[in-house]
């Protein structure tokens, strides 16, 4: 067997595992979108019915229903809000956890990254109670508040480690033409770190967006977030999956629109300070 058919050989079989993996990865998708474009009957149809005519009945439901720009609204204020304080907080808070000694600062930095990993929804009793002795439950700064709180470790671990990848060199130079630490950080720090905010930004917007437990306690009939909106549509009479799957193909949306946006500052920055050899 020759080497140029063995490569050959290998090519094929990558790209078949690609294919296969995609298409396992995307079918939830598919699901979800040809189901949010199905009556009732068709989508509970045995065997299930791939050639179909499309519908839109569902969109037209879920989007002249009473509250939903009002969710939708809702929604994007909250996430865009918590996602910039987190990154921002979050960026000022890991300068001097990769610039500074201190003492505990290992410790700061594991607690950091164990507090990432304690599931939101064991959060809930205590945070309910906290929220109803100061009187923010039923709003949407106690959800701004809790998702900037939820995203901040992350936020920090990821970005510190950002930070100690830059040449500190440059911060030296700053301090020797004069500038204070707060300067350098908005002057050097900062613009440099657009890749890390990036990938920052994305995943705190993501769990902002996507939660539905806590915005669920935390909000009522007016204030509530399009993922708790989908809950309206399970009633004593059913689940009604087409009007579910047509509001959870509409928040996709927005979470795909600004991840890929992201991702493109996040190619830009990486690129930014490529040199030729």
């Amino acid at each position: 067997m020759s080497v140029k058919f063995q490569h050959a050989i290998v090519s094929f079989l990558r790209y078949l595992f690609i294919i296969l993996t995609a298409i396992i990865l995307l079918f939830p998708i598919y699901m979800m979108i040809t189901t949010s474009l199905k009556t009732e009957v068709v989508a509970f149809s045995i065997p299930p019915k791939w050639i179909f005519m499309p519908t839109i009945k569902n969109y037209i439901a879920v989007l002249t229903k009473s509250g939903f720009f009002r969710y939708f609204i809702n929604s994007i204020l909250v996430a865009l809000t918590s996602t910039v304080l987190s990154t921002v907080i979050g960026a000022l808070a890991a300068y001097p956890l990769a610039r500074h000694r201190f003492t505990g600062k290992q410790g700061v930095v594991a607690t950091a990254l164990f507090l990432r990993m304690i599931p939101p929804v064991i959060l809930v009793v205590p945070i309910y109670v906290f929220f109803s002795k100061i009187h923010l439950t039923n709003g949407v700064i106690s959800l701004i508040i809790v998702y900037t709180a939820l995203n901040l470790p992350f936020n920090i671990w990821i970005l510190r480690t950002f930070i100690m990848d830059l040449p500190y060199e440059l911060e030296e130079s700053a301090y020797i033409d004069g500038c204070s630490p707060f300067k350098v950080f908005q002057k050097i720090i900062f613009p440099l770190l657009a890749p890390g905010m990036a990938v920052a930004s994305i995943f705190s917007f993501r769990l902002a967006w996507n939660e539905f437990i806590l915005g669920l306690v935390l909000t009522n009939r007016i204030t509530r977030t399009l993922p708790v909106a989908v809950s309206l549509y399970i009633t004593d009479t059913g689940t009604e999956w087409g009007k579910i799957t047509a509001i959870a193909t509409i928040i996709a949306i927005p979470a795909l629109i600004f991840t890929f946006t992201a991702a493109r500052s996040l190619i830009t920055g990486l690129t930014a300070g490529a040199v030729k050899g």
